[in-house]
């Protein structure tokens, strides 16, 4: 009776952590083009590279989201700001032709520009 219990209680508490854990774990692992189909644009998708284009218009938000470790290349000038799943921002800006290496990353990004901004992200695969 006691081993039954314990059995039971056991596999309770690992439903409860599995269930508990999932909703994280898929935030944390949403690719951008998934959770902004409207502003990403898959320009080159193969076994070593994805190269997305990503516009933004003043406002536009895309909701919290992975990447691989990637390099932003700016079409336009861009000034953004990045949320990170603890709730940390930071706000950058990228000037027109400036490349930034990121490492993987997980954050939301709202265009904070009062003009449409252009940049192509492009992650790296192993």
């Amino acid at each position: 009776m006691k081993l039954l219990r314990l059995l039971n209680a056991s596999v309770s508490v690992i439903v409860f952590l599995g269930l508990g854990a999932a909703p994280l774990a898929l935030a944390q692992d949403q690719d951008m083009v998934a959770v902004a189909p409207k502003n990403c644009t898959v320009l080159l998708n193969n076994e070593r590279v994805r190269v997305i284009r990503v516009v933004t218009r003043p406002g536009d938000k895309i909701p919290m989201h992975s990447h691989p470790a990637s390099v932003v290349y700016a079409l336009t000038t861009a000034k953004a700001k990045f949320t990170t799943p603890d709730g940390q921002s930071e706000e950058r800006v990228m000037k027109a032709g400036q490349a930034v290496w990121l490492d993987a990353v997980t954050h939301s990004t709202e265009n904070t520009r009062t003009t449409v901004s252009r940049v192509l992200v492009i992650e790296l695969k192993k």
